[in-house]
Parts: C-alpha cells; sequence; structure tokens
C-alpha cells in the first residue's frame, strides 16, 4: 500500500486538483460546502489521497474493497460524487454520506443549529461503575456516550481500547483525544494483527462517519474479537477533546 506525506508536493497539488473538483461538483449540481469546515477539510484530504493511490476518487467514507482495478470496478465501490448520494442522499437527506456536498438549505439550516448546539450542549458526567460497564456493552455509541466513556475509563472504572480506523493524514488532521491505536483501513488486516492479543478485551472503533468503522467493527468480530463498540456517527459526531498532530 503506498503511504502518502500529506505535506509533499504531490499531495498538496492533488489537493488543490481534488478542491477544484468538489467546486465544479457544486456548480453542476447546485450544491454548496458543509458549514462544517473540519468535514470538507477532512473528505478533500481522502479524496485526494484516495486519488493518488487508486487512480479514482473514491469516497473516502467507505473500505475501498479489492486489489485490483478490476476486483475494485467489480465491488462497485462509489466514486465521487457517487450514484447514491446524487440520486438518494442529498435529494433527501439535504447532503451526501461524507458530508461533502449539501443543498443551500441543509448548509444554511446546519449552521443555526451549530451555533445553538455551540452555546447549550452540556456533557453530563458522573457515570457510576455499573453505567459505565452498561454502556461499554452497547454495539453502537454516540459522541456523547463515547465521551462519558472516556472519562469513566480516566477514573479507572472501566478499560476499553479506543482505535480509529482512518488514514494517517486523517489522524494527523485531527483525532480523540484517549485514542490508544491507529488501524487504517487501507491496511487493515496487516495491522489488526498488532491487536490479536486484546480479542476479549472491549474495543471501541471511530472513523469520520461511522461507515467504515462500521464495517471494521464486523470484520474484527469475524476475526474472532469479542466485544467491539463502533462510534455510529463518526468523529465528526464527537464533541469531546481533539487533537491534530
Amino acid at each position: 500500500m503506498q503511504k502518502i506525506d500529506m505535506n509533499s508536493p504531490e499531495f498538496i497539488a492533488e489537493m488543490e486538483k481534488t478542491a477544484e473538483f468538489v467546486q465544479k461538483v457544486n456548480k453542476q449540481f447546485g450544491f454548496v460546502q458543509n458549514p462544517n469546515e473540519e468535514v470538507n477539510e477532512g473528505v478533500l484530504m481522502g479524496l485526494a489521497r484516495n486519488k493518488m493511490i487508486y487512480g479514482k476518487r473514491y469516497c473516502p467514507c467507505f473500505m475501498v474493497i479489492g486489489e485490483t482495478p478490476e476486483e475494485r470496478k467489480a465491488a462497485d465501490n462509489r466514486i465521487c460524487p457517487c450514484k447514491p448520494a446524487l440520486e438518494v442522499e442529498i435529494p433527501t437527506d439535504g447532503l451526501c454520506h461524507c458530508g461533502i456536498f449539501c443543498t443551500p438549505a441543509y448548509a444554511e439550516s446546519q449552521k443555526s443549529k451549530d451555533e445553538i448546539e455551540e452555546q447549550v450542549h452540556q456533557h453530563s458526567k458522573g457515570l457510576t461503575h455499573e453505567q459505565a460497564e452498561v454502556l461499554l456493552r452497547n454495539e453502537q455509541l454516540d459522541g456523547d456516550e463515547l465521551e462519558a466513556l472516556l472519562e469513566a475509563r480516566d477514573l479507572g472504572m472501566i478499560k476499553f481500547d479506543l482505535v480509529d480506523v482512518r488514514e494517517y493524514m486523517e489522524f494527523q488532521m485531527g483525532h480523540i483525544v484517549g485514542t490508544d491505536s491507529l488501524v487504517p483501513t487501507s491496511q487493515f488486516y496487516a495491522k489488526i494483527e498488532e491487536l490479536g492479543s486484546k480479542k476479549n478485551d472491549p474495543i471501541i472503533v471511530y472513523c469520520h462517519t461511522g461507515s467504515r468503522s462500521f464495517q471494521v467493527q464486523h470484520a474484527m468480530k469475524s476475526l474472532g474479537f469479542k466485544h467491539v463498540c463502533n462510534l455510529k456517527y463518526g468523529i465528526i459526531s464527537y464533541r469531546g477533546e481533539t487533537k491534530r498532530g
């Protein structure tokens, strides 16, 4: 698997081309950018990375299936702007699955919601040991639940591993404080061996929007991991502490 240096001239040039591509799609279909700039930047980086590795701008919110171009074509991987987004997701929800393409109405509405949530959002702390244990048994977690579990872990109530399954450059751009491991989906079967000794331990996985981590969750279960939770809406839904680098 080709490693991409996000600071290289080649990647920076591809990012510029991808940004131009996104603007052309917006103009063609009357879309606008997501009001959340972190969403836009993350998807742009993923699209640029996939273009450099695979020669196509595969949707970065899903695992790319297939080792060869023929296998990837047969697997019907999403290529941006993908058919499900254009025909179903954007007309129905106002944005594509990855969130970079939005209708003007959705973007305006979401901007207002984000401003309100930023002011009124309060995290409910203080889980008991029993509550933390019960919550950790859920297969799907939201951002508040993960934040509560991280606090409980810091207090020594519970133990689990938090695993980022995005790519290295996405991790560098910003990851959840408390992340223990990076297992990129592009290197999943090689990297997951590093967690082989923890098949009986609780593990929480996350990605950008929850799609890749959902796939990883089920792949890990098929490999014998007993207890894998998924951050169902990804890091973009997480309002706890994150950091770059």
